[in-house]
């Protein structure tokens, strides 16, 4: 029994001998490759949007209904408008991740700032009291509402006044949008500045007021071409309302287009997310575009991201269409763990099995070179002392191997290693036979002694 038990210990101690460098490296090959995984998104990110412009409230709603659907949590952070959104996005210690933003951003301020595509026209309105004009000039004298100071509207209005002349002789109001709305119906005001999608429900009130005008630019074009962040568009007749025929003729609008910023750092698996977002909000025909229309990768100011280049030409990632969010981002960041897998682990697994045969087997193999040494030896012609010796030494390596802890699955190689060591045996006893014959004592002693060591060792 106790036998039985040093065998198994043995093969057991041969086994993790052989196993332990292969583990140790495969172990090392993971780690290695650890270090290029990319790190998990966060279950969050902050929204900036403009409380007062673009209808961006709306489809920041929308946003966050999206995003909650794949587990990740939209905070929506509202702010006074594009200039604020663009200093969070630029600011270090700011928790702002993305933001909607409108007009053409100033590239030496927006550093580390990149545009996941246009979302939307955002055209710029100009609702008036007095007699109808048809250009920003003829707002001399006039007091309008143009958003905070701070606003992107407020600085999309002076760049347009300022190259129709009227900069210096307009008084432009910083009122909330609902406040200027209802001093304009009560004629407080000469007019109002406002961005917002053409279907809010504010540009319909508006255009229903009683002797409020809406103005249509005579010199869109001029204005588009001098401006490349601006595209002239057509609000055709009656379709804000078909049956009060609003508006009662074509108007020509101005539309700065509304982007989606964020961080240059955003993690890539959340900048998926959001253009799949925006895909899904914006691709729906509105009155002032076609179905698909947005979100589209022409940016002006900022660059586009690399992932935004990525999905617009070839659309939702691979592991995004098939798969959860969570379950695409996890196989997407551990994808590089099949380098060491398919490089290092399946080879050794192929390796381990005939390296734990050649260590047993090396225990037997080792002996072979002493028995072949003396069989050598045999050849040349000796005396019965050299042959004694020899076989001295033959009864040594056979209780040397005697000794050798060798699994039951490899007994055979012990075996046949005795049998090689009877054969050598066999031609040493029949050269000392030949000496034996030849009246030497010493020789007919080693025989004796030889064949009753083989009748003690089979009795055992």
């Amino acid at each position: 029994m106790s036998r039985k038990l040093e065998l198994s210990r043995a093969a057991q101690l041969d086994f993790w001998l052989t196993a332990i460098p292969v583990v140790l490296l495969v172990v090392a090959a993971f780690a290695l490759a650890f270090h290029f995984v990319k790190p998990a998104p966060p279950k969050s990110l902050v929204l900036a949007v403009s409380s007062d412009e673009g209808g961006f409230r709306f489809y920041a709603r929308r946003y966050q209904e999206f995003l909650a659907q794949h587990g990740v949590t939209l905070e929506i952070r509202e702010t006074s408008g594009t200039e604020e959104n663009m200093r969070l996005l630029t600011a270090t210690d700011s928790p702002v991740d993305a933001a909607f933003i409108h007009g053409e951003p100033d590239p030496a301020s927006s550093e580390g700032v990149v545009s996941l595509g246009d979302i939307a026209y955002m055209p710029l309105w100009l609702f008036y009291r007095g007699e109808p004009i048809d250009d920003f000039g003829a707002l001399r004298g006039k007091r309008v509402a143009a958003g905070d100071a701070a606003s992107g509207t407020r600085a999309l209005v002076m760049q347009l006044l300022q190259a129709a002349g009227s900069a210096d002789s307009v008084q432009l109001l910083a009122l909330e949008r609902r406040a200027a709305i209802e001093q304009l119906a009560a004629g407080e005001i000469d007019g109002l500045f406002m961005i917002s999608p053409a279907d809010s429900p504010q540009i319909r009130r508006l255009a229903a007021l009683p002797g409020v005008h809406l103005l249509s630019v005579a010199r869109g074009a001029a204005y588009a071409r001098r401006f490349p962040h601006l595209t002239e568009l057509t609000l055709p007749r009656g379709v804000l309302d078909l049956a009060a025929d609003l508006p009662a003729r074509d108007v020509t609008l101005l539309s700065p287009s509304a982007k989606l910023a964020a961080r240059e750092s955003l993690h890539p698996a959340l900048a998926y997310l959001l253009l799949r977002a925006a895909s899904e909000t914006h691709s729906r025909a509105g009155l002032l575009n076609g179905e698909n229309a947005f979100p589209t990768p022409h940016s002006d100011g900022l660059p586009l991201s690399e992932e935004a280049q990525r999905y617009y030409r070839s659309g939702t990632p691979l592991l995004q269409r098939y798969l959860p969010f969570w379950a695409a981002n996890l196989v997407d960041r551990l994808w590089v763990m099949l380098v060491p897998l398919l490089a290092v682990v399946i080879p050794l697994m192929r390796v381990l099995p005939p390296l734990y045969r050649w260590r047993v087997r090396s225990r037997i193999y080792r002996w072979y070179a002493r028995l072949k040494e003396v069989e050598l030896q045999l050849e040349e012609k000796h005396s019965a002392e050299d042959l004694e010796r020899m076989l001295l030494r033959m009864e040594e390596i056979e209780d040397a191997v005697g000794h050798i802890r060798t699994p039951l699955a490899y007994s055979d190689q012990l075996y046949f290693f005795r049998q090689h060591l009877d054969l050598v045996r066999g031609r040493i006893l029949q050269r000392l036979g030949h000496w034996a014959a030849q009246g030497h004592r010493g020789a007919a002693a080693a025989i004796a002694a030889s064949n009753g060591a083989g009748v003690a060792e089979r009795s055992m």
